[in-house]
């Protein structure tokens, strides 16, 4: 009988792929940007565990990845605020769009991060360049600017985020155990990098409110070409109630829908 692949495997058979993933050297194009916002609407976003920054900075990333091997190459993103745990600095993600459902089912359930499915498109044209994100039907982030020439490379770092690791329970209340909250360090480093001249826009979105975080002032925006190898680490677990009114963060708040 031929082998039926739904069939159980064995222990050598068993990997996990989206952790080998992140411990391979990727490189990426990616499109940073840095911007200022409302402290008051950081301080709304956070969690009681998360601590505030102590400059209210938001960072916009748009990328393409390649991983080579004839897969093809896939769109990701991020939207964070600047935060700190326990004296620890880093960046709480909101919304992590992916352009494909690999990327977001093995980031949720292996790192706990928000990831979500959605239209990407980073595009050059010549000195142009634009960035976005499209959800259900609302491009909510755009950056776009002009390339202005080529920079220093950043220095080889080490960057952290926190995300929280949780599964809402069947019963329809609460989570299936103690939400855990997780520090994924990312080592990058940067071969090429170039200064863009633009401006980010922010547009309305009842799935995807990033619009609520404003921007006051731009601080930067960069394209470069960046690898990196990630790891993550529960380092504690959070009290329910503490997670609990956050939950609408990672996922779509369809109770809209029928109001209008």
């Amino acid at each position: 009988m031929a082998k039926i692949r739904y069939g159980a495997r064995s222990l050598d058979e068993l990997r996990n792929r989206e952790v080998e993933a992140t411990k391979v050297d990727t490189w990426a194009t990616t499109l940073v940007a840095i911007y200022e916002t409302d402290p008051d609407a950081i301080a709304a976003v956070l969690p009681p565990f998360l601590s505030p920054p102590k400059e209210p900075l938001i960072r916009v990333n748009i990328a393409t990845v390649e991983l080579g091997r004839g897969i093809p190459t896939f769109g990701a993103g991020t939207f964070s605020v600047y935060c700190s745990h326990e004296g620890v600095d880093g960046d709480y993600a909101l919304v992590m769009p992916m352009t494909t459902e690999q990327a977001v089912i093995g980031g949720r359930e292996t790192f706990g991060e928000p990831k979500k499915l959605a239209d990407i498109s980073l595009d050059r044209d010549g000195d142009s360049i634009r960035g976005h994100f499209t959800r259900m039907g609302t491009t909510f982030v755009e950056v776009t600017g002009t390339i202005t020439g080529e920079i220093e490379p950043t220095p080889q770092t080490t960057r952290t985020s926190f995300y929280l690791k949780f599964l809402p329970s069947p019963t329809g209340k609460g989570f299936d155990g103690e939400p855990m909250l997780v520090y994924c360090r990312r080592d990058e480093k940067t071969k090429t990098l170039w200064g863009v001249d633009g401006e980010v826009i922010l547009r309305d979105s009842r799935f995807d409110p990033v619009a609520d975080l404003p921007v006051v002032k731009l601080r930067s925006i960069e394209l470069g070409e960046r690898s990196s190898i990630q790891t993550g680490e529960v380092v504690t677990t959070v009290p329910a109630d503490w997670v609990t009114p956050y939950v609408h963060q990672r996922y779509d708040d369809l109770s809209p829908i029928g109001s209008d």
